[in-house]
């Protein structure tokens, strides 16, 4: 007897310790149960209903995608079958659904598609990934149901354009993730992307624009390249006909009154200034404005006519945002318009817009929805706020008796980078990490346990200024989409950053599987090396989200889990080529690392070693050439444009040599402008300087040739004083940063008795 209940309590206990399957988001409830279900060709698929098929048919296409088992969803045999089904019973939530899974069958069931359909999704990721022919599924007992009704991903599709294959793709990876909202940005200063065929300039006109720089221009004929592109009906109906297949609502968004360069481009009555406009090619906070005339209402309501017929969904976006008063301030009409409508400041202007168009959706079935800016005056009572310039906005709407969608800049904008890595693309390089987004608490603590049913959920957004390729918008959204979908879908209570971590290198495997092109940099290995005498180098690794094993090679082969495991920092004697990965359960987490050390590696920096003089706005630019391939990327502070290299080794060093390029100031910058800074030049093309520290001594000046040489770069030798002692290097351009503005590219220290440094001096 003794025997027989140590030997169950041993199965108790090793049941209690299965390992639970690696879900995300993970579900509200979840039970290891004791086995796993085979999954192979010849595994049965009930689904009794078309509701029952459209999910079945999510759950064979991904198996099939995903592990080359094709299975067969029209079969009506029981025996060891999957079994999907609409029971009213299975969740209060329409979205929610029961699940099951033994080693004898699979049961989803669900009171709505919705939930049916996540259902699938859940029992997908439980699919293990491999190539044998038979798949397996572990046991489990799952009753789920989302946390929030709104689940969303904003893309920027004005600045940027995507294809219609590279949007079903995102829709493909939302449903992965549960998310349930595309809101879709389709206007802004710089270009307009929906067919509205009554005003064909739209996208004639409003739909191109000439990039600034090489860009720009045709290589072969000198003329202007344009950038053009806009989304037909036809298009757009057929993605929001795939979006419905996966239960997403997308929302269009038509900003107004401000970001409207592009549609004032295209008719130019619609403004507030005479003469010709063109569609913008910077970035930042533009001044055009739609004027209040009435046949620019009339114009936005046939436009807002033609989207209602497009977007079958409740909600119309009308943006709001950063719509600066300038042209309005000054100009007469738009001045007398307000006096006709008894209107006294132009913040109420901007609220006679919105309350307008709001009154005009509403009749016609659909609700507004706009940016937090719409707060500033009365509002429509069914208007929902969208707060993106941080809490205060939410809470201020919430108590007006608004509908609230989360969305702070602070946490939820994904054009800011996800690591400090040189290897991150251009961008905001003030960064929101995984961890940050997964700290995100949709709910303000400020809010009544009554007002909190307003807090609809929350979204990230994808601005393109810096994406101009779709790979660059998956580096952003993925893997920090799992983050947002996990707090809109789990229960706050749930949620717990380390498991999340431990389920995370599952679902990058499913983003391999998907051809997802997840951002390498957050698994990347960071390689920090300090020179020790002239041989050696002493080397730490380390893992930015400190997930898996890393292991590495001296000999140039790329890692296995066979390789040496890094656990204390490294000696290594120069020259050496280290290579460097972190493995989780074996599988790489991300590329390997390259990193060639010897003494003349340590004489150098890239301008993303080097840190900003000043505290302005840095930002990660792309060169403006060549027009097609990889370019340059640089990182800058366009308020103040000084590199800074902190201790820098300058004893026995005989001169600096400077690798810079030159790119366009690409920047409105509205109330900013004030903080742009620049030296003044002596020269008609301005000077390099090098400065003992950003406040020191002159230690360098070189003058500036009139422009870069034909692969766009110059390199510029400065001589160093004799017995230089200061250990901190400030380089800066004089001259003003408009239109151009030199960048640097990289910094070289050259040793005294060097042949560079003899040809040099």
């Amino acid at each position: 007897f003794a025997c027989l209940l140590s030997l169950l309590l041993s199965t108790q206990a090793i049941a209690a310790r299965a390992v639970m399957p690696s879900l995300i988001p993970l579900p509200a409830n979840m039970q290891r149960l004791p086995g796993e279900f085979k999954l192979a060709a010849d595994t049965p698929i009930i689904a009794g209903d078309a509701r029952a098929r459209e999910a079945a048919g999510y759950f064979t296409g991904y198996v099939a995608r995903t592990r080359g088992i094709r299975l067969e969803s029209r079969s009506t045999s029981r025996r060891h079958a999957i079994t999907f089904a609409i029971d009213l019973a299975a969740s209060a939530n329409p979205e929610g659904y029961r699940l099951e899974v033994t080693p004898n069958g699979v049961t989803v069931m669900a009171p709505d598609a919705r939930g049916l359909f996540y259902g699938a999704v859940t029992l997908a990721q439980l699919v293990d990934i491999g190539t044998s022919p038979t798949a397996r599924m572990p046991s489990v007992r799952i009753e789920d149901a989302p946390r929030f009704p709104w689940r969303g991903l904003m893309l920027d599709s004005a600045r940027h354009m995507q294809s219609v294959n590279d949007i079903k793709q995102l829709l493909d990876a939302m449903a992965l993730h549960k998310l349930n909202t595309f809101h879709w940005h389709l206007t802004d200063d710089q270009g307009w992307r929906i067919e509205i065929p009554g005003y064909p300039k739209l996208t004639e006109i409003g739909g191109c624009r000439i990039p600034a720089g090489d860009t720009g221009i045709d290589p072969l004929t000198g003329r202007p390249k344009p950038y053009c592109g806009y989304y037909t009906q036809a298009q757009i109906r057929d993605i929001i006909r795939y979006a419905a297949q996966r239960h997403i609502t997308v929302v269009p968004e038509i900003d107004i009154p401000g970001h409207a360069q592009a549609a004032v481009a295209a008719y130019p009555t619609l403004g507030n200034v005479t003469g010709p406009t063109h569609v913008s090619a910077e970035w930042g906070v533009h001044p055009y404005l739609f004027n209040a005339d009435e046949d620019t209402f009339h114009f936005l309501e046939s436009v807002l006519s033609e989207v209602i017929a497009l977007f079958p969904g409740q909600y119309v976006h009308l943006g709001g945002d950063e719509a600066v008063k300038h042209q309005w301030q000054q100009s007469p009409r738009i001045q007398a318009r307000m006096r006709e409508l008894g209107i006294h400041s132009e913040a109420e202007l901007q609220g006679y817009f919105v309350r307008r168009l709001g009154k005009f959706l509403h009749a016609h079935g659909r609700r507004l929805i706009g940016w937090d800016e719409i707060l500033e005056t009365e509002l429509p009572a069914d208007a929902t706020v969208m707060s993106w310039r941080g809490i205060q906005g939410a809470v201020d709407a919430v108590r007006k008796g608004h509908d609230v969608v989360m969305s702070p800049s602070s946490d939820l904008y994904f054009d800011y980078l996800q690591t400090t890595s040189a290897d991150e693309p251009p961008g905001r390089p003030a960064t929101i990490g995984l961890q940050q987004v997964y700290a995100f608490e949709p709910m303000p603590p400020a809010l009544s346990v009554s007002d909190s049913r307003h807090i609809l959920g929350l979204q990230a957004n994808v601005w393109t200024e810096h994406m101009r390729t779709f790979a660059r918008v998956e580096h952003a959204v993925f893997p920090r989409i799992a983050a947002v979908a996990e707090t809109g879908w789990t229960p706050k209570d749930r949620k717990d950053y380390a498991g999340f971590l431990s389920r995370l290198p599952a679902q990058l495997q499913r983003y391999r599987a998907l051809g997802i092109d997840y951002a390498q940099t957050p698994f990347a290995v960071a390689v920090e090396a300090v020179p020790v005498g002239d041989r050696m180098a002493r080397v730490t690794l380390s893992s930015p989200l400190s997930l898996g094993e890393i292991h590495y090679t001296t000999d140039g082969r790329t890692p296995t889990p066979a390789s040496p495991r890094y656990r204390t920092p490294l000696a290594l004697r120069m020259p050496v080529r280290l290579r460097t990965t972190a493995f989780a359960d074996g599988v790489p987490l991300a590329d390997p690392v390259t990193r060639r050390l010897d003494a003349a590696s340590f004489l150098q920096r890239n301008d993303e070693a080097l840190a900003m003089c000043s505290q302005g706005l840095m930002l990660r630019l792309e060169d403006d050439g060549p027009p097609t391939g990889t370019r340059a990327i640089y990182n800058v502070d366009i308020f103040n444009p000084c590199w800074q290299w902190t201790d820098a080794p300058l004893r026995g060093i005989a001169a600096v040599e400077v690798h810079a390029g030159r790119i366009p100031y690409l920047f409105q910058l509205d109330k900013d402008e004030v903080n742009r800074k620049f030296h003044p030049a002596s020269t008609s093309s301005g000077e390099l300087e090098i400065h003992a520290g950003c406040d020191g001594a002159l230690l360098a000046r070189v003058p500036l040739p009139p422009a870069p040489a034909a692969d766009g770069f110059i390199t510029l030798p400065a001589p160093l004083p004799e017995h230089a002692d200061v250990q901190t290097l400030c380089l800066f351009f004089t001259g003003d940063t408009r239109p151009t503005m030199w960048v640097i590219d990289n910094v070289r220290l050259i040793p005294s008795g060097s042949h560079a440094a003899a040809e040099r001096n």
